[in-house]
């Protein structure tokens, strides 16, 4: 191949374009889980935060989040879309987009993981636990979150409460809203999984 004076590559690798890698690597495994009923995807998904702060709490929901379940493996991987958050006031919201997600730049959060003791035939209510990966706002951190499953109907259940530090993630609260924004924020799951 003769390359020019001034040859550009045509891929820039860019953080955006990464994550574009990264949901297309989740689609791709998705596609190779088997189909034997071990394969379930989001049905229903509900995320929300809570920061209890000395001036004001803040809270936002968020129903745009896909996952997917491999009950024969264990395997879960979930993406949520950080402009899927919904405040009740809408300046906070153009604050939490724009100055401390960078959700342009950082569009996605992430979390790939294994799910623990969790028996499919089993009726009623589990304890278990996920031991994962959580990408946030570019930061990839080790993660252990204990929950809740359930199968009902041929429908999983998965429910969790867990905190998640800012600064573990590199968002920065600016000196000025230091005491509006609390350090870490209380992360509530439900999701709803059907068979593949």
């Amino acid at each position: 191949m003769i390359f020019s004076v001034g040859y550009q590559p045509v891929l820039k690798i860019t953080k955006q374009n990464v994550m574009k890698g990264l949901i297309m690597t989740l689609l791709l495994w998705t596609m190779t889980l088997p189909t034997v009923g071990q394969s379930y995807r989001t049905a229903v998904c509900e995320l929300s935060f809570f920061s209890n702060a000395p001036l004001e709490d803040i809270k936002a929901n968020n129903k745009e989040a896909i996952g997917v379940f491999n009950a024969a493996t264990g395997d879960i991987a979930l993406v949520v879309q950080i402009r899927g958050f919904q405040f009740a006031k809408s300046l906070m919201q153009e604050h939490f987009n724009e100055n401390f997600m960078e959700s342009e730049e950082f569009p996605r959060a992430t979390f790939e993981g294994k799910v623990k003791k969790f028996d499919m035939e089993k009726s009623g209510s589990q304890n278990v636990d996920v031991s994962g990966d959580m990408t946030i706002h570019g930061v990839k951190k080790p993660m252990d979150i204990s929950g809740r499953f359930e199968v009902r109907n041929g429908i999983v259940f998965m429910d969790a409460v867990f905190p998640i530090r800012l600064e573990d993630h590199d968002i920065e609260i600016p000196q000025i809203l230091f005491k509006k924004i609390a350090e870490e924020v209380e992360v509530t799951v439900h999701f709803e999984l059907k068979k593949d």
